[in-house]
Protein backbone atom coordinates (compact mmCIF):
# COMPACT_ATOMS: atom_id res chain seq x y z
CA UNK A 1 0.00 0.00 0.00
CA UNK A 2 1.29 3.46 -0.85
CA UNK A 3 2.37 5.68 2.01
CA UNK A 4 -0.44 7.79 3.41
CA UNK A 5 -3.35 5.75 2.03
CA UNK A 6 -5.79 4.57 4.67
CA UNK A 7 -8.29 2.58 2.62
CA UNK A 8 -6.90 1.95 -0.86
CA UNK A 9 -4.67 -1.09 -1.31
CA UNK A 10 -2.87 -2.20 -4.46
CA UNK A 11 -6.18 -3.19 -6.04
CA UNK A 12 -8.82 -0.84 -4.65
CA UNK A 13 -10.66 -1.39 -1.38
CA UNK A 14 -11.47 -4.97 -0.41
CA UNK A 15 -12.78 -6.82 2.64
CA UNK A 16 -15.50 -8.92 4.21
CA UNK A 17 -19.03 -7.64 3.68
CA UNK A 18 -20.54 -6.01 6.77
CA UNK A 19 -17.17 -5.33 8.34
CA UNK A 20 -15.35 -2.02 8.01
CA UNK A 21 -14.79 -0.71 5.42
CA UNK A 22 -17.19 -2.82 3.33
CA UNK A 23 -20.41 -1.48 4.86
CA UNK A 24 -23.25 0.25 2.98
CA UNK A 25 -22.72 3.60 4.70
CA UNK A 26 -19.00 3.64 3.92
CA UNK A 27 -19.53 2.70 0.27
CA UNK A 28 -22.18 5.42 -0.08
CA UNK A 29 -19.66 7.96 1.21
CA UNK A 30 -16.96 6.48 -1.02
CA UNK A 31 -19.22 7.10 -4.02
CA UNK A 32 -19.79 10.67 -2.92
CA UNK A 33 -16.06 11.28 -2.27
CA UNK A 34 -15.08 9.85 -5.66
CA UNK A 35 -17.81 11.92 -7.30
CA UNK A 36 -16.53 15.13 -5.67
CA UNK A 37 -12.97 14.48 -6.87
CA UNK A 38 -14.11 13.64 -10.40
CA UNK A 39 -16.41 16.66 -10.54
CA UNK A 40 -13.52 18.88 -9.45
CA UNK A 41 -11.55 17.51 -12.40
CA UNK A 42 -14.36 18.59 -14.72
CA UNK A 43 -15.81 15.09 -15.19
CA UNK A 44 -19.37 13.92 -14.74
CA UNK A 45 -19.85 10.34 -16.04
CA UNK A 46 -18.97 7.04 -14.33
CA UNK A 47 -19.65 3.48 -15.51
CA UNK A 48 -20.22 0.75 -12.91
CA UNK A 49 -19.84 -3.00 -13.35
CA UNK A 50 -19.85 -5.86 -10.86
CA UNK A 51 -19.25 -9.57 -10.53
CA UNK A 52 -21.91 -12.07 -9.45
CA UNK A 53 -21.68 -11.85 -5.64
CA UNK A 54 -24.98 -11.39 -3.86
CA UNK A 55 -23.54 -8.37 -2.03
CA UNK A 56 -23.00 -6.60 -5.35
CA UNK A 57 -26.59 -5.35 -5.41
CA UNK A 58 -26.19 -3.66 -2.03
CA UNK A 59 -22.85 -2.04 -2.83
CA UNK A 60 -23.98 -0.93 -6.30
CA UNK A 61 -27.00 0.85 -4.84
CA UNK A 62 -24.88 2.56 -2.17
CA UNK A 63 -22.30 3.72 -4.74
CA UNK A 64 -25.07 5.04 -6.98
CA UNK A 65 -26.53 7.12 -4.18
CA UNK A 66 -23.17 8.65 -3.30
CA UNK A 67 -22.20 9.46 -6.87
CA UNK A 68 -25.60 10.93 -7.70
CA UNK A 69 -25.43 13.10 -4.55
CA UNK A 70 -22.15 14.50 -5.88
CA UNK A 71 -23.76 15.34 -9.22
CA UNK A 72 -22.26 12.51 -11.28
CA UNK A 73 -24.09 10.67 -14.08
CA UNK A 74 -23.93 6.86 -14.02
CA UNK A 75 -24.19 4.08 -16.58
CA UNK A 76 -24.80 0.64 -15.06
CA UNK A 77 -23.22 -2.28 -16.94
CA UNK A 78 -24.54 -5.08 -14.74
CA UNK A 79 -22.38 -8.20 -14.21
CA UNK A 80 -19.25 -7.61 -16.30
CA UNK A 81 -15.61 -8.72 -16.12
CA UNK A 82 -13.18 -6.19 -14.67
CA UNK A 83 -11.33 -5.74 -18.00
CA UNK A 84 -14.66 -5.15 -19.75
CA UNK A 85 -15.32 -2.24 -17.39
CA UNK A 86 -11.86 -0.84 -18.20
CA UNK A 87 -12.64 -1.08 -21.94
CA UNK A 88 -16.16 0.36 -21.67
CA UNK A 89 -14.88 3.26 -19.55
CA UNK A 90 -12.88 4.37 -22.59
CA UNK A 91 -15.66 3.53 -25.06
CA UNK A 92 -18.19 5.74 -23.27
CA UNK A 93 -15.59 8.49 -22.74
CA UNK A 94 -16.36 8.19 -19.03
CA UNK A 95 -14.27 9.98 -16.44
CA UNK A 96 -13.91 6.77 -14.42
CA UNK A 97 -15.00 3.16 -14.23
CA UNK A 98 -15.92 1.32 -11.04
CA UNK A 99 -15.83 -2.44 -10.50
CA UNK A 100 -17.58 -4.05 -7.53
CA UNK A 101 -15.64 -7.27 -7.06
CA UNK A 102 -13.25 -9.17 -4.82
CA UNK A 103 -11.76 -11.04 -7.79
CA UNK A 104 -10.78 -14.60 -6.76
CA UNK A 105 -11.87 -14.24 -3.10
CA UNK A 106 -14.84 -16.20 -1.68
CA UNK A 107 -18.34 -14.74 -1.92
CA UNK A 108 -18.31 -13.30 1.62
CA UNK A 109 -15.75 -10.72 0.47
CA UNK A 110 -16.28 -7.88 -1.94
CA UNK A 111 -14.49 -4.73 -2.99
CA UNK A 112 -14.52 -1.53 -4.99
CA UNK A 113 -11.84 -0.62 -7.50
CA UNK A 114 -11.62 2.31 -9.87
CA UNK A 115 -10.31 2.81 -13.38
CA UNK A 116 -9.23 6.12 -14.87
CA UNK A 117 -10.66 7.50 -18.10
CA UNK A 118 -7.82 5.65 -19.88
CA UNK A 119 -8.89 2.29 -18.46
CA UNK A 120 -5.92 2.08 -16.09
CA UNK A 121 -5.78 1.98 -12.29
CA UNK A 122 -6.25 5.36 -10.59
CA UNK A 123 -3.06 7.22 -9.77
CA UNK A 124 -2.05 7.61 -6.12
CA UNK A 125 -2.85 11.32 -6.15
CA UNK A 126 -6.49 10.71 -7.11
CA UNK A 127 -6.89 7.96 -4.50
CA UNK A 128 -5.45 10.25 -1.83
CA UNK A 129 -7.82 13.03 -2.89
CA UNK A 130 -10.78 10.63 -2.53
CA UNK A 131 -9.58 9.64 0.93
CA UNK A 132 -9.44 13.31 1.95
CA UNK A 133 -13.13 13.72 1.05
CA UNK A 134 -13.96 10.58 3.06
CA UNK A 135 -13.08 12.59 6.17
CA UNK A 136 -15.58 15.34 5.31
CA UNK A 137 -19.36 15.40 5.82
CA UNK A 138 -21.53 14.62 2.78
CA UNK A 139 -22.98 17.67 1.05
CA UNK A 140 -25.57 16.95 -1.62
CA UNK A 141 -25.58 19.12 -4.73
CA UNK A 142 -28.67 21.17 -5.62
CA UNK A 143 -31.59 19.07 -6.88
CA UNK A 144 -31.25 20.26 -10.46
CA UNK A 145 -27.58 19.14 -10.45
CA UNK A 146 -28.13 15.61 -9.15
CA UNK A 147 -26.76 12.83 -11.33
CA UNK A 148 -28.90 10.48 -13.41
CA UNK A 149 -28.64 6.70 -13.75
CA UNK A 150 -28.99 4.78 -17.03
CA UNK A 151 -28.59 1.06 -17.69
CA UNK A 152 -26.46 -0.12 -20.64
CA UNK A 153 -28.30 -3.04 -22.23
CA UNK A 154 -25.69 -4.00 -24.84
CA UNK A 155 -22.56 -3.98 -22.64
CA UNK A 156 -21.96 -7.72 -23.00
CA UNK A 157 -22.21 -7.61 -26.79
CA UNK A 158 -19.80 -4.68 -27.00
CA UNK A 159 -17.20 -6.54 -24.94
CA UNK A 160 -17.61 -9.78 -26.89
CA UNK A 161 -16.90 -7.99 -30.17
CA UNK A 162 -13.94 -6.17 -28.61
CA UNK A 163 -12.40 -9.47 -27.46
CA UNK A 164 -12.82 -11.06 -30.88
CA UNK A 165 -10.73 -8.25 -32.37
CA UNK A 166 -7.78 -9.27 -30.12
CA UNK A 167 -6.63 -11.75 -32.78
CA UNK A 168 -6.48 -11.24 -36.58
CA UNK A 169 -9.82 -11.58 -38.36
CA UNK A 170 -8.52 -14.42 -40.53
CA UNK A 171 -7.79 -16.60 -37.46
CA UNK A 172 -10.52 -19.15 -36.84
CA UNK A 173 -10.80 -21.58 -33.94
CA UNK A 174 -12.63 -24.20 -36.02
CA UNK A 175 -11.78 -27.75 -34.95
CA UNK A 176 -10.74 -26.83 -31.41
CA UNK A 177 -12.71 -28.29 -28.53
CA UNK A 178 -12.35 -26.06 -25.46
CA UNK A 179 -13.69 -26.31 -21.91
CA UNK A 180 -14.25 -22.86 -20.40
CA UNK A 181 -14.55 -22.54 -16.61
CA UNK A 182 -16.21 -19.23 -15.74
CA UNK A 183 -15.82 -19.60 -11.95
CA UNK A 184 -19.55 -18.81 -11.63
CA UNK A 185 -18.40 -15.23 -12.00
CA UNK A 186 -18.66 -12.21 -14.24
CA UNK A 187 -17.54 -13.93 -17.47
CA UNK A 188 -20.39 -16.46 -17.49
CA UNK A 189 -22.39 -14.66 -20.20
CA UNK A 190 -19.55 -13.30 -22.32
CA UNK A 191 -16.36 -15.38 -22.56
CA UNK A 192 -17.90 -18.66 -23.82
CA UNK A 193 -19.54 -16.65 -26.63
CA UNK A 194 -16.19 -15.10 -27.60
CA UNK A 195 -14.65 -18.52 -28.24
CA UNK A 196 -17.72 -20.10 -29.85
CA UNK A 197 -18.28 -17.15 -32.20
CA UNK A 198 -14.69 -17.58 -33.37
CA UNK A 199 -15.48 -21.18 -34.32
CA UNK A 200 -14.48 -23.29 -31.31
CA UNK A 201 -16.54 -26.15 -29.94
CA UNK A 202 -17.08 -24.81 -26.41
CA UNK A 203 -18.09 -26.78 -23.33
CA UNK A 204 -18.93 -24.33 -20.55
CA UNK A 205 -18.67 -25.20 -16.87
CA UNK A 206 -19.20 -23.19 -13.65
CA UNK A 207 -21.42 -20.71 -15.50
CA UNK A 208 -24.53 -20.75 -13.30
CA UNK A 209 -23.91 -18.05 -10.69
CA UNK A 210 -26.30 -17.92 -7.74
CA UNK A 211 -24.66 -15.13 -5.75
CA UNK A 212 -22.72 -17.38 -3.40
CA UNK A 213 -20.99 -20.00 -5.60
CA UNK A 214 -18.45 -17.62 -7.20
CA UNK A 215 -14.94 -19.20 -7.15
CA UNK A 216 -16.30 -22.15 -5.17
CA UNK A 217 -14.25 -25.22 -6.18
CA UNK A 218 -13.91 -23.82 -9.68
CA UNK A 219 -12.13 -21.15 -11.68
CA UNK A 220 -8.50 -20.12 -11.90
CA UNK A 221 -7.79 -20.81 -8.23
CA UNK A 222 -9.28 -24.32 -8.13
CA UNK A 223 -8.42 -26.29 -11.26
CA UNK A 224 -9.41 -29.87 -10.38
CA UNK A 225 -12.91 -29.48 -11.91
CA UNK A 226 -11.45 -28.16 -15.16
CA UNK A 227 -8.77 -30.88 -15.31
CA UNK A 228 -11.42 -33.56 -14.89
CA UNK A 229 -13.70 -31.94 -17.50
CA UNK A 230 -10.96 -31.59 -20.13
CA UNK A 231 -10.23 -35.31 -19.96
CA UNK A 232 -13.92 -36.27 -19.70
CA UNK A 233 -14.84 -34.32 -22.84
CA UNK A 234 -11.55 -35.17 -24.62
CA UNK A 235 -10.98 -31.49 -25.18
CA UNK A 236 -7.90 -29.92 -26.73
CA UNK A 237 -7.48 -27.63 -23.74
CA UNK A 238 -9.22 -25.89 -20.88
CA UNK A 239 -9.48 -22.22 -19.95
CA UNK A 240 -10.06 -21.17 -16.33
CA UNK A 241 -11.03 -17.59 -15.47
CA UNK A 242 -11.54 -16.15 -12.01
CA UNK A 243 -14.54 -14.39 -10.49
CA UNK A 244 -13.95 -11.06 -12.21
CA UNK A 245 -12.30 -12.36 -15.38
CA UNK A 246 -8.88 -10.72 -15.12
CA UNK A 247 -6.99 -13.94 -14.36
CA UNK A 248 -6.24 -16.94 -16.62
CA UNK A 249 -4.99 -20.45 -15.93
CA UNK A 250 -5.06 -23.21 -18.54
CA UNK A 251 -5.08 -27.00 -18.73
CA UNK A 252 -3.64 -28.98 -21.66
CA UNK A 253 -5.20 -32.07 -23.24
CA UNK A 254 -3.36 -34.30 -20.77
CA UNK A 255 -4.96 -32.52 -17.84
CA UNK A 256 -1.70 -30.78 -16.88
CA UNK A 257 -1.85 -27.22 -15.55
CA UNK A 258 -0.39 -24.38 -17.63
CA UNK A 259 0.13 -21.44 -15.28
CA UNK A 260 0.67 -17.71 -15.83
CA UNK A 261 4.44 -18.06 -16.28
CA UNK A 262 3.98 -20.65 -19.03
CA UNK A 263 1.26 -18.56 -20.68
CA UNK A 264 3.66 -15.59 -20.77
CA UNK A 265 6.39 -17.74 -22.32
CA UNK A 266 4.02 -19.05 -25.00
CA UNK A 267 2.76 -15.57 -25.93
CA UNK A 268 6.29 -14.12 -25.96
CA UNK A 269 7.51 -16.91 -28.25
CA UNK A 270 4.62 -16.55 -30.67
CA UNK A 271 4.71 -12.77 -30.76
CA UNK A 272 8.48 -12.37 -30.58
CA UNK A 273 8.54 -10.09 -33.62
CA UNK A 274 6.12 -7.47 -32.27
CA UNK A 275 6.27 -7.33 -28.46
CA UNK A 276 9.35 -5.12 -28.20
CA UNK A 277 12.40 -5.82 -26.04
CA UNK A 278 10.92 -6.11 -22.54
CA UNK A 279 8.81 -8.69 -20.69
CA UNK A 280 7.78 -8.17 -17.07
CA UNK A 281 7.18 -10.81 -14.40
CA UNK A 282 7.21 -10.57 -10.61
CA UNK A 283 9.45 -11.59 -7.76
CA UNK A 284 7.53 -14.88 -7.68
CA UNK A 285 7.89 -15.67 -11.40
CA UNK A 286 9.63 -18.99 -11.98
CA UNK A 287 13.32 -18.83 -12.86
CA UNK A 288 12.52 -20.98 -15.88
CA UNK A 289 10.45 -18.11 -17.31
CA UNK A 290 13.31 -15.65 -16.87
CA UNK A 291 15.77 -17.98 -18.60
CA UNK A 292 13.30 -18.64 -21.43
CA UNK A 293 12.69 -14.92 -22.02
CA UNK A 294 16.42 -14.10 -21.96
CA UNK A 295 17.09 -16.96 -24.38
CA UNK A 296 14.74 -15.21 -26.82
CA UNK A 297 17.02 -12.16 -26.63
CA UNK A 298 14.56 -10.12 -24.57
CA UNK A 299 14.99 -8.27 -21.28
CA UNK A 300 13.18 -9.74 -18.29
CA UNK A 301 12.16 -7.50 -15.40
CA UNK A 302 10.82 -8.52 -11.97
CA UNK A 303 8.17 -6.31 -10.37
CA UNK A 304 6.77 -6.54 -6.86
CA UNK A 305 3.83 -8.93 -6.59
CA UNK A 306 0.68 -7.26 -7.95
CA UNK A 307 -0.45 -6.42 -11.49
CA UNK A 308 -0.30 -2.72 -10.58
CA UNK A 309 3.49 -3.00 -10.25
CA UNK A 310 3.81 -5.09 -13.42
CA UNK A 311 1.99 -2.33 -15.29
CA UNK A 312 4.28 0.37 -13.85
CA UNK A 313 7.38 -1.33 -15.28
CA UNK A 314 5.66 -2.02 -18.61
CA UNK A 315 4.81 1.67 -18.92
CA UNK A 316 8.32 2.72 -17.94
CA UNK A 317 10.06 0.38 -20.40
CA UNK A 318 7.50 0.60 -23.18
CA UNK A 319 6.89 -3.14 -22.96
CA UNK A 320 3.54 -4.64 -23.86
CA UNK A 321 3.66 -8.09 -22.24
CA UNK A 322 3.80 -8.91 -18.55
CA UNK A 323 2.08 -10.84 -15.82
CA UNK A 324 2.10 -13.04 -12.76
CA UNK A 325 2.36 -16.77 -12.13
CA UNK A 326 -1.19 -16.61 -10.74
CA UNK A 327 -2.52 -15.74 -14.18
CA UNK A 328 -2.81 -11.96 -14.33
CA UNK A 329 -1.60 -11.44 -17.90
CA UNK A 330 -1.32 -7.95 -19.40
CA UNK A 331 -1.13 -7.56 -23.17
CA UNK A 332 -0.99 -3.78 -23.47
CA UNK A 333 -1.45 -3.49 -27.22
CA UNK A 334 -4.77 -5.33 -26.87
CA UNK A 335 -6.22 -3.89 -23.62
CA UNK A 336 -5.12 -1.56 -20.83
CA UNK A 337 -5.37 -4.07 -17.96
CA UNK A 338 -5.15 -7.79 -17.24
CA UNK A 339 -7.74 -9.79 -19.18
CA UNK A 340 -8.07 -13.57 -18.93
CA UNK A 341 -10.16 -13.93 -22.10
CA UNK A 342 -7.85 -11.83 -24.26
CA UNK A 343 -4.76 -13.59 -22.87
CA UNK A 344 -6.38 -16.95 -23.71
CA UNK A 345 -6.99 -15.75 -27.26
CA UNK A 346 -3.28 -14.98 -27.66
CA UNK A 347 -2.49 -18.58 -26.71
CA UNK A 348 -5.21 -19.98 -28.99
CA UNK A 349 -3.78 -17.90 -31.83
CA UNK A 350 -0.44 -19.64 -31.25
CA UNK A 351 -2.12 -23.06 -31.16
CA UNK A 352 -3.91 -22.43 -34.48
CA UNK A 353 -0.99 -20.82 -36.28
CA UNK A 354 1.68 -23.35 -35.23
CA UNK A 355 -0.54 -26.41 -35.34
CA UNK A 356 0.96 -27.47 -32.00
CA UNK A 357 -0.94 -28.55 -28.91
CA UNK A 358 -0.89 -26.46 -25.75
CA UNK A 359 1.16 -29.24 -24.15
CA UNK A 360 3.83 -28.88 -26.84
CA UNK A 361 3.81 -25.07 -26.76
CA UNK A 362 4.49 -24.92 -23.02
CA UNK A 363 7.77 -26.79 -23.52
CA UNK A 364 9.34 -23.46 -24.53
CA UNK A 365 9.95 -23.03 -20.80
CA UNK A 366 11.29 -25.51 -18.26
CA UNK A 367 9.87 -24.89 -14.80
CA UNK A 368 12.36 -24.95 -11.97
CA UNK A 369 11.35 -26.77 -8.78
CA UNK A 370 10.38 -24.39 -5.97
CA UNK A 371 10.30 -24.82 -2.22
CA UNK A 372 8.35 -22.24 -0.23
CA UNK A 373 8.50 -22.23 3.57
CA UNK A 374 6.65 -19.85 5.89
CA UNK A 375 8.39 -18.81 9.10
CA UNK A 376 6.09 -17.35 11.75
CA UNK A 377 7.52 -14.35 13.59
CA UNK A 378 6.54 -12.47 16.75
CA UNK A 379 7.86 -9.09 15.67
CA UNK A 380 9.15 -7.48 12.50
CA UNK A 381 12.59 -8.52 11.24
CA UNK A 382 14.84 -6.27 9.14
CA UNK A 383 15.77 -8.86 6.53
CA UNK A 384 18.13 -6.58 4.63
CA UNK A 385 20.26 -5.69 7.64
CA UNK A 386 20.35 -8.97 9.57
CA UNK A 387 23.86 -10.30 8.98
CA UNK A 388 23.04 -13.93 9.86
CA UNK A 389 20.14 -14.04 7.39
CA UNK A 390 22.11 -12.32 4.64
CA UNK A 391 25.05 -14.69 5.15
CA UNK A 392 22.71 -17.67 4.80
CA UNK A 393 21.20 -16.25 1.62
CA UNK A 394 24.65 -15.55 0.13
CA UNK A 395 25.79 -19.07 0.98
CA UNK A 396 22.77 -20.57 -0.80
CA UNK A 397 23.19 -18.32 -3.83
CA UNK A 398 26.90 -19.15 -4.01
CA UNK A 399 26.13 -22.88 -3.97
CA UNK A 400 23.56 -22.60 -6.77
CA UNK A 401 25.22 -19.95 -8.92
CA UNK A 402 23.07 -19.32 -12.00
CA UNK A 403 21.23 -22.60 -11.42
CA UNK A 404 18.85 -21.09 -8.87
CA UNK A 405 17.72 -18.14 -6.77
CA UNK A 406 16.53 -17.20 -3.29
CA UNK A 407 13.66 -14.88 -2.36
CA UNK A 408 12.85 -13.70 1.15
CA UNK A 409 9.88 -11.46 1.75
CA UNK A 410 7.56 -10.53 4.56
CA UNK A 411 3.89 -11.38 4.14
CA UNK A 412 1.69 -8.34 3.73
CA UNK A 413 -1.22 -9.93 5.60
CA UNK A 414 0.24 -12.34 8.20
CA UNK A 415 3.18 -12.33 10.67
CA UNK A 416 5.24 -14.51 8.35
CA UNK A 417 8.54 -14.45 6.51
CA UNK A 418 8.29 -16.35 3.24
CA UNK A 419 11.44 -18.25 2.23
CA UNK A 420 11.46 -19.36 -1.40
CA UNK A 421 14.27 -21.25 -3.13
CA UNK A 422 14.35 -22.31 -6.78
CA UNK A 423 16.96 -24.63 -8.27
CA UNK A 424 17.34 -27.31 -10.92
CA UNK A 425 16.96 -30.11 -8.37
CA UNK A 426 14.08 -30.36 -5.90
CA UNK A 427 16.34 -31.91 -3.26
CA UNK A 428 18.59 -28.86 -3.38
CA UNK A 429 15.68 -26.43 -3.01
CA UNK A 430 14.41 -28.36 0.02
CA UNK A 431 17.83 -28.43 1.65
CA UNK A 432 18.64 -24.75 1.13
CA UNK A 433 15.13 -23.47 1.99
CA UNK A 434 15.22 -25.42 5.27
CA UNK A 435 18.69 -24.04 6.08
CA UNK A 436 17.62 -20.41 5.50
CA UNK A 437 14.31 -20.89 7.33
CA UNK A 438 16.19 -22.15 10.42
CA UNK A 439 18.38 -19.05 10.40
CA UNK A 440 15.28 -16.81 10.10
CA UNK A 441 13.63 -18.71 12.97
CA UNK A 442 16.68 -18.14 15.17
CA UNK A 443 16.70 -14.46 14.27
CA UNK A 444 13.02 -14.24 15.22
Amino acid sequence: MSTGRKYFGTDGIRGEIGKSPLTPDFVLKLGWAAGKVLAAQGSSLVVIGKDTRISGYMLETALEAGLVAAGVKIRLLGPMPTPAVAYLTRTFRASAGVVISASHNPFQDNGVKFFSSEGTKLCDETELAIEEYLEKPIETVASEKLGRVDRVDDAAGRYIEFCKRAIPTEVKLDGLRIVVDCANGATYHVSPHVFSELGADVITIAAEPDGININQNCGATSLAYLQKSVKEYRADLGIALDGDGDRLMMVDHKGEIVDGDEVLAIIATHRLADIGEHVVGTLMSNLGLEKSIRKMGLNFHRANVGDRYVMEILQRTGGILGGESSGHIIVRDRISTGDGTIAALQVLHAVVETGKSLHDLKQVMTKYPQTLLNVRIQEKIDLENNSDIQDAVRAAESQMGERGRVLLRASGTEPLIRVMVEAEEKSETNELAKMIAEVVENAA
